[in-house]
């Protein structure tokens, strides 16, 4: 079976079955063979940062905005610094001693009363995260810009409280914190398909990382026609406003001519600013970034975009994975035409700007000739849409009307002209509004083909679509992305890239400007003339490799890193299956060995094997075992002394044999007779094998000593776990879905605290590497101490909560203290 699905969705689909409470039964099926879209951008763009599955967490909203006016109060340079490049804050001593007397506090790190976090998160807000850029304000709401896309992504959030700390900053309604609940990178994901390959116009120049991450070579096929397009050389310029001038300059020449022009930016805030500089000049164009009423007309922009005198100015949405056909789109201009011609008629209410978006601008664009059969059939259908709205008491919202259409238009392209006219000319009771529209549109693509054709062939002679671009990114491929606009299936084209010493990617990788300003200097002191060159444009070149190798360097480490809680989490994810897929016997061995496995830690941290038991911690061991039970053991316990046990050990050490299967410690209680039939019998002796057999116990004297106490500890505390079921009345079923709910719950809530500690790990390991230290080495030794200590605490109060609850199943409201 074939699945099409995005690879956010693949991820969802990954984390809801692994983080399901119940068993889902339309589990995935096994992974066999990937084929990724557009595989730069999910492998490499989007592997930067882990996918994401938040839950609701603590409820310190109110710190937020008080947070956000201390940030206002400190200014940088002074009171912090900022390193662009990493998007970290530093506060200085002075911005320290400033915070905590603003918060009056005497310690920002105080556990108790924890300030830093949110001051931290603040300054990154008020530096990092600006609005029109990295986010728009709608309905009350931060929304994420995707800076490789310039789309909004609805369902995004920032983690670790800097989404919080930009809704503070903007005033908005704050939502409570998230914790992370499940965790992965684009990366791990996709290395679970054992066959993965993928198509891009774009991974020439990301070859060895392919190669080298994900062992897939890669493979460039030959242009179905030769590549025509002009690549015109960079120009650089000292100033933002020189750079913008220029642009704007160009843009008016390639206007007078005719041709139609692209123009790439890279924010919302550029692509409008550059708007504002051509309105002054009245250059009629579209606009099309994340705002609502450009965004909700896209495809109208787009296929527009390749019409004589069209200008366009986009930020990245129209980068990847767009076709800009010269002369326009006939199927979108038919709709548009049909749009037009009946939504008068269809609706009275009119378009919402900020839903529906805003009208492309058509005023220069030629005019499409219709001929008369489409004429005939577009005002029998606005006579017809005229009848069915107020004949028929039809009342239609814009967008129902549009849907409308839209559906009708469908109907064309599935259902021949003969069916088509079958269906408008057939008597009815209601009128065949749908068939009709469908006529008028085949009839007016007819006319739309040919105007396109004959506009096309002129945009060719003009020398195409040229695009500009207003800033280098920090990958080349995003460049080469913008730059495949023009010159598409071996149309003539141009492209010219225009740069200032002021775009923030100049500064983020502390590139030497002002060798750029000494060499523009000598050359002319009119910071509006451009320098075009090899010098600077190998300069340029050799800042986007190094960007690129710093974000290599993210990536690699972020899979690197992400490797070690791979292990971790297939071992979890395998463990909650087989919980959720196992049978009665199985949920109950799972209980048996966690029991065990408690027993036997207690035992292990009071006892050395190489000593005599009289050098034992008995008395810790006692209360510790007793402690675990709750009042299930307060009976057979009660009176026993660490003399006593000290003085059972002694005499079991002198003991030549002992009958395994019935065995208890001298003068100590005897375990309930529990361990009837064959079933528990064998588990019994499962444990005991397990127990001999185990390596992490000390070899020395007094070993079998110790492993028989382990024995017996374990013995008593399942046989009385087993005794209390017994005794609560409840049926087998009852028991293992408590039992189940029990062990999932408890390993969901560790799980979830571990990838905090986790997370908070990868931070903290690289500062050892001032001291010499491989911080990779690192996080995988603390990492496997922490997921040790991560499923000895899940035993632990698996049992614990599973022991309180029979011995008082009436009392117990929850089965476990999250």
């Amino acid at each position: 079976m074939v699945h099409f699905q995005t690879p956010y969705e693949v991820c969802l689909l990954l984390f809801y079955w692994t983080t399901s409470s119940v068993l889902w039964k339309n589990r995935p099926k096994p992974f066999h063979f990937a084929i990724v879209d557009e595989v730069d951008s999910v492998l490499i763009d989007e592997g930067r940062n882990p996918l994401l599955i938040s839950g609701e967490a603590s409820k310190d909203a109110a710190r937020y905005p008080v947070a956000a006016k201390v940030a206002e109060l400190l200014i940088r340079g002074l009171h912090y610094n900022v390193e662009l490049k990493d998007n970290s804050v530093e506060l200085t001593e002075e911005g320290i001693a400033l915070a905590e007397m603003a918060l009056e506090t005497n310690d920002l790190w105080d556990e108790n009363d924890p300030w830093a976090r949110f001051v931290m998160n603040a300054l990154k807000a008020k530096e990092f995260y600006r609005r029109n850029v990295q986010y728009i304000v709608r309905n009350g709401k931060a929304l994420i810009i995707n800076e490789l896309t310039g789309r909004v992504e609805e369902k995004r959030r920032w983690s670790e409280g800097i989404h919080q700390a930009v809704e503070a900053k903007e005033g908005l309604k704050i939502q409570a914190d998230s914790v992370v609940v499940a965790q992965i990178t684009y990366q791990s994901l996709f290395k679970l398909y054992p066959k993965l390959s993928g198509m891009t116009g774009t991974a020439k120049t990301e070859e060895k990382e392919f190669l080298k991450m994900f062992q897939m070579p890669v493979i460039e096929v030959p242009p179905n026609l030769p590549n025509i397009r002009k690549d015109l050389p960079i120009q650089a310029f000292a100033t933002a406003r020189g750079k913008w001038e220029n642009v704007r300059e160009e843009v008016e020449y390639m206007f007078r001519q005719g041709r139609p022009v692209l123009v790439g930016t890279t924010s919302v805030e550029n692509s409008e600013y550059l708007s504002d500089l051509l309105k002054e000049r009245k250059i009629p164009h579209n606009v099309l970034n994340a705002r609502p009423k450009y965004a909700a007309r896209e495809a109208e922009i787009v296929a527009q975009a390749g019409r004589k005198y069209a200008i366009t100015i986009s930020t990245n949405m129209a980068g990847r994975g767009t076709d800009i056909i010269l002369g326009g789109n006939p199927k979108m201009l038919a709709k548009e035409v049909i749009e037009d011609s009946l939504l008068s008629f269809l609706t009275q209410e009119a378009p919402d700007v900020e839903v529906d978006g805003e009208p492309t601008s058509q005023k220069v664009l030629s005019k499409i000739k219709i001929g008369s059969a489409s004429l005939a059939l577009l005002a029998r259908t606005a006579l017809m849409a005229k009848y069915v709205s107020k004949g028929e008491g039809k009342s239609w919202t814009y967008q129902n009307a549009k849907s409308m259409i839209s559906e009708s238009v469908e109907m064309s392209q599935s259902t021949d002209w003969k069916e088509l006219e079958k269906l408008a000319n057939e008597q009815s009771e209601m009128y065949p509004l749908g068939p009709t529209i469908a006529l008028a549109y085949l009839s007016v693509l007819k006319d739309c083909e040919a105007h396109c054709l004959s506009e096309g062939s002129e945009v060719k002679r003009l020398g195409g679509l040229h695009v500009i671009g207003t800033s280098l990114h920090e990958s080349r491929r995003i460049d080469n992305q913008l730059r495949g606009r023009a010159g598409r299936q071996g149309d003539p084209g141009s492209t010219r890239f225009m740069v200032s010493l002021q775009d923030e990617m100049f500064q983020k990788f502390n590139f030497d400007t002002e060798w750029a300003v000494r060499l523009i200097s000598k050359i002319t002191n009119d910071e509006d003339i451009p320098i075009e060159g090899d010098a600077i444009v190998k300069q340029l070149l050799a800042l986007q490799i190094n960007a690129e190798k710093y974000f290599f360097g993210i990536r690699k480490s972020l899979v690197e890193f992400d490797e070690v809680l791979e292990v971790q989490r297939k071992h979890v994810y395998d463990l909650r299956q087989l919980i959720l897929t196992g049978d009665i016997e199985s949920c109950s061995q799972h209980v048996f060995q966690y029991m065990q496995a408690v027993v036997d830690e207690i035992v292990f941290g009071n006892v050395n094997a190489l000593k005599h038991p009289s050098k034992w911690n008995l008395g810790k061991l006692l209360k510790e075992f007793i402690g675990i039970s709750g009042r299930l053991l307060d009976d057979s316990f009660a009176g026993i002394s660490e003399e006593t046990l000290l003085k059972a050990l002694a005499q079991l050490h002198e003991l030549s044999s002992v009958d395994i299967n019935n065995f208890y410690l001298p003068n100590l209680p005897t375990p309930p007779n529990a361990f009837r039939g064959i079933r528990r019998k064998t588990s019994s002796l499962k444990r005991w094998l397990a127990i001999c057999s185990d390596d992490s116990a000390r070899d020395g004297r007094y070993r079998v000593t110790a492993n028989l106490l382990r024995k017996y500890l374990g013995d008593f505390l399942i046989a009385s776990y087993l005794d209390a079921v017994q005794e609560s009345g409840y049926d087998d079923a009852y028991v293992k879905e408590i039992e189940r709910a029990v062990l999932v719950k408890t390993l969901d809530c560790f799980w979830r605290d571990h990838l905090i500690n986790m997370n908070r790990l990868s931070s903290a390991v690289n500062v050892r590497s001032f001291g010499h230290r491989n911080p990779l080495e690192e996080y995988k030794i603390d990492g496997c101490r922490f997921f040790i200590s991560m499923l000895s605490a899940t035993r632990r109060l698996t049992v614990e909560s599973l022991l309180r609850y029979w011995s008082s199943p009436m009392e117990s409201q929850e089965l476990f203290v999250s």
